[in-house]
């Protein structure tokens, strides 16, 4: 019985591996295309980038001229990790959104930080002080959002994932 299951598992090993072999490039070429669809919808003025550091864009215009810059950032959500992407005006002044690139948050809840409605809010706020989040109220002040009920958790993820990536950004830049 030892020996059949051994088998078995050493087969079935070999099938995953090859699967994986097959479809591996598949999905990193659409994760490349997931990537460069969110640099050109956070950087509309944009024509072209050019990555600047590891996971940093900066969007360029057809006269070359820098429009802003995308910052691909990763930290750890209610169930997961997150991987996103900010993008930052060309003066460092405002973000111009944000582009959920993954996420297994909880479906019906954690989810929600991928709605228009949640994203939204990042658009134009202040990058400087850091983002907060406030619950069960409108945001009163250029620096806040309103958190998703129910899903506090991953809504505080995605403004902590944020300020640490950004600050750490710009303590290099300036």
């Amino acid at each position: 019985m030892l020996i059949v299951l051994t088998v078995i598992g050493v087969i079935v090993g070999g099938i995953l591996a090859y699967v994986y072999q097959l479809v591996n490039p598949l999905i990193e070429a659409n994760r490349a295309a997931a990537l460069k669809t969110a640099i050109f919808e956070l950087l509309p003025e944009a024509k072209d980038y050019r990555e600047i550091e590891k996971n940093i864009y900066e969007g360029i215009n057809a006269s070359g001229s820098k429009v802003g810059y995308a910052l691909a950032l990763k930290g750890g959500g209610y169930q997961g990790n997150i991987k996103l992407m900010v993008g930052i005006s060309s003066d460092l002044q405002k973000f111009t959104g944000i582009v959920i690139l993954e996420s297994i948050e909880t479906t019906g809840l954690g989810t929600k930080i991928e709605t228009e409605e949640f994203k939204d809010q990042f658009k134009n706020l202040m990058t400087s002080p850091p983002i907060e989040y406030v619950k069960n109220k409108k945001p009163e002040k250029d620096n806040e959002i309103q958190a998703i009920t129910g899903a506090t958790i991953s809504s505080r993820s995605v403004v902590k994932i944020i300020n640490e990536g950004v600050a750490q950004w710009l303590l290099t830049i300036k």
